[in-house]
């Protein structure tokens, strides 16, 4: 029995305790939650419904309690109800109706956690977006392993979800970098304000091989080719690595494209119309401080450029017409600033700032080698990037590293830790649960051991306590989904993963599951293979949402 499964029998039996007593049963809700207990003790299941509904009817908690226990004592599958303080009720489950969940895990496989709890969502989901003037440094692919999983949950719970990367190839930031290319071209020391590191020179390399005429021209026309050709070359490293870590997106926006298309103004006009702009010293502001900013923030200077901030606006605006009724921004730790004016910006639009737009702040992300942060990049030169990363402990060990943790939190990733083949480090932990699994499958048909027709599973002879626990477990998933995607918090994922896996090595080592040499084989051994499948869907079902593999073998 499901915990959805088991949430309808309580529901039922409250609907009948209603109509024995001539309750209104308009007061009782449309679906009901059972969650674990947090002492095993008090049994598999707590409800706390007639608490709920308590007042509603009039009737004391306890009696009401007391009647639904005497209603659900009678359900098929419940062992027992037991009724603690107020009115709690503890429910514990016969061993038929909690073995049979081994059986529903295996035939939904990969669908198994998935949900429609977020169903009718249409969120645009923006991260990593770092400017195409360098490799993406160790912050950025804390997002890239988050937003990636993040979008996954969000699929796996029912949101229509676009992933979106965002890329600015005009600006100081380019200008600096152009020129940085430039003064690499000519062998020339890098500008004061510009950027260094070996991939300045070899992108600078690759335009020359493109454009042999290029330090022909003036420094002006030489400038503007390498800002073209130099950041396609970046930016197609960018994603060629983030693809590499297994991260792709449904959109690459360039922020060009809004100045072409004239949607700054467009983005401007809007706001007119809503009448937030004012006029003051030759610029063009929006007047945020009416919805909480600390200023107001320039649109247009007095020179008559452009700030970020009008492309800031011009951008939400371009998603919402899109047809995204919530816009999902992950941003960095030093960008903190930017959720009072991006928020005023929303509501300057006529949105609601906490319904249309959600901003989520990442902390900053060390790489740790021998107990020291590890600080400079072979090839960036100044930050240690994507590629340092995975060179250091693998795709796998780093996402998985980085989606382990609330992103509100700073980390240390230490190599060691992650390179290590043992149970301390936490992906090895639950990877060798995914191929020890796949492991006994192999060796269970070697011996003529199958589960069998699904008719004749024998979940009552799952009643080993450690057969128990890893039941309770295993049904705890879909709930930990919906949370993690609800709560935008993948390492919940990660952190039940580990709690999973522990459960499957006390259920490995204390019950048996393939029969010893001439043994017989019997319905145990049967009904112990479902469970040992059950646990391999799950354990994959939980690393592919956090983008990280299921190994067969290690």
């Amino acid at each position: 029995m499901t915990p959805a499964e088991l949430a309808e029998v309580v529901l039922s039996a409250a609907h009948a305790v209603f109509t024995d007593r001539g309750l209104d049963s308009s007061a009782l809700p449309a679906q009901t939650v059972v969650e674990r207990p947090r002492n095993p003790e008090h049994g598999d299941y707590a409800s706390t419904l007639a608490l709920q509904l308590s007042k509603k009817v009039g009737v004391p908690p306890r009696e009401l309690a007391t009647a639904l226990a005497e209603q659900l004592g009678r359900a098929p599958g419940i062992k027992s109800v037991e009724i603690a303080g107020p009115g709690f009720l503890n429910i514990r489950l016969d061993a038929a109706a909690a073995g049979q969940l081994a059986k529903v895990i295996v035939e939904a496989g990969p669908e198994y956690g998935r949900s429609d709890t977020l169903a009718g969502q249409k969120i645009n989901l923006e991260f990593v977006s770092a400017n195409p003037t360098g490799p993406v440094h160790i912050g950025g692919v804390r997002w890239a392993a988050v937003g990636d999983a993040l979008s996954r949950l969000l699929r796996a719970t029912g949101a229509d979800v676009g992933t979106e990367y965002y890329f600015n190839d005009a600006g100081s930031q380019i200008d600096r970098f152009a020129r940085s290319l430039l003064a690499a071209a000519k062998g020339e020391p890098a500008p004061e304000d510009g950027y260094g590191g070996a991939y300045i020179a070899e992108i600078a390399t690759e335009v020359r091989n493109r454009r042999p005429d290029v330090l022909e021209r003036d420094d002006a026309a030489a400038q503007e080719v390498f800002r073209v050709e130099g950041v396609q070359l970046m930016f197609e490293e960018i994603k060629s690595s983030l693809r590499d870590f297994g991260v792709e997106f449904d959109t690459y926006f360039n922020e060009k494209d809004l100045h072409d298309r004239g949607e700054l103004d467009q983005a401007l006009a809007r706001l007119r119309e809503q009448g937030h702009v004012f006029e003051s010293d030759g610029a063009t502001w929006l007047r945020t401080t009416d919805f909480g900013d600390d200023k107001d923030r320039v649109l247009r200077k007095s020179n008559g450029e452009w700030t970020y901030f009008a492309a800031d606006c011009a951008y939400y605006l371009d998603k919402r017409e899109r047809g995204f009724d919530r816009v999902v921004i992950m941003l960095g730790a030093d960008h903190h600033g930017y959720i009072g004016r991006m928020k005023a910006m929303a509501a300057c639009f006529g949105d609601d700032p906490e319904r249309n737009l959600e901003i989520l702040i990442g902390q900053l992300v060390n790489l740790v080698r021998d107990g020291a942060p590890v600080r400079m990049s072979k090839r960036a030169g100044t930050v240690v990037t994507l590629e340092d990363l995975v060179d250091a402990i693998g795709v796998d060990a780093s996402r998985y590293a980085l989606a382990r943790y609330s992103s509100d939190s700073p980390i240390d990733i230490d190599v060691e830790l992650w390179t290590r083949a043992t149970r301390d480090n936490p992906v090895y932990y639950v990877q060798y649960v995914a191929a020890r699994t796949a492991s006994v499958g192999r060796n269970a048909a070697e011996v003529g051991l199958t589960r069998g027709d699904a008719a004749d599973f024998h979940a009552e002879l799952l009643s080993h306590e450690k057969e128990n626990e890893l039941l309770k477990a295993l049904a705890e998933f879909p709930a930990v989904v919906a949370s993690a995607a609800e709560l935008r918090g993948p390492h919940q994922v990660a952190r039940y993963l580990e709690r999973l896996a522990g459960a499957y090595h006390r259920f490995y080592d204390n019950c048996r599951i393939l029969p010893r040499g001439d043994e017989e084989v019997t319905d145990l051994h049967r009904a112990r293979l479902w469970l040992n499948d059950a646990t391999r869907v799950v354990i994959a079902n939980g690393l592919r949402l956090l983008g990280v593999s299921a190994p067969e073998r290690m």
